[in-house]
């Protein structure tokens, strides 16, 4: 059984040695005390890549829609993004055109 302190409201640390392995997991907790999962949202992409193609309905999972297009910027540089909605379960919303 591991040790667990609170660092500050709402955050803990934990700190387990399991076969003389020490490993540490931060967790941060939400108003009712247990563990408050991050939010990861998908976001559709429809791109027109550097070379002129047409890639539609590329969905890239990201926090927020800025973490999602940085993720679709390493895997295609110098792409044009021609439309960007957010998928979420009953949600389907268009964020942005042209960019």
């Amino acid at each position: 059984m591991g040790q667990t302190r609170k660092i500050t409201a709402g955050t803990e640390i934990c700190i387990e040695l399991i076969e003389g392995v020490c490993y540490l997991t931060h967790k941060r907790l939400n108003e009712e005390g247990f563990v408050a999962h991050p939010v990861i949202t998908k976001y559709g992409f429809r791109i027109c890549t550097r070379s002129g193609l047409i890639v539609d309905k590329l969905l890239i999972h990201g926090r927020d829609e800025g973490d999602a297009e940085r993720k679709l910027r390493q895997m295609y540089r110098h792409c044009r993004i021609l439309q960007c909605t957010v998928h979420q379960p009953g949600q389907n919303t268009e964020l942005a055109a042209a960019r």
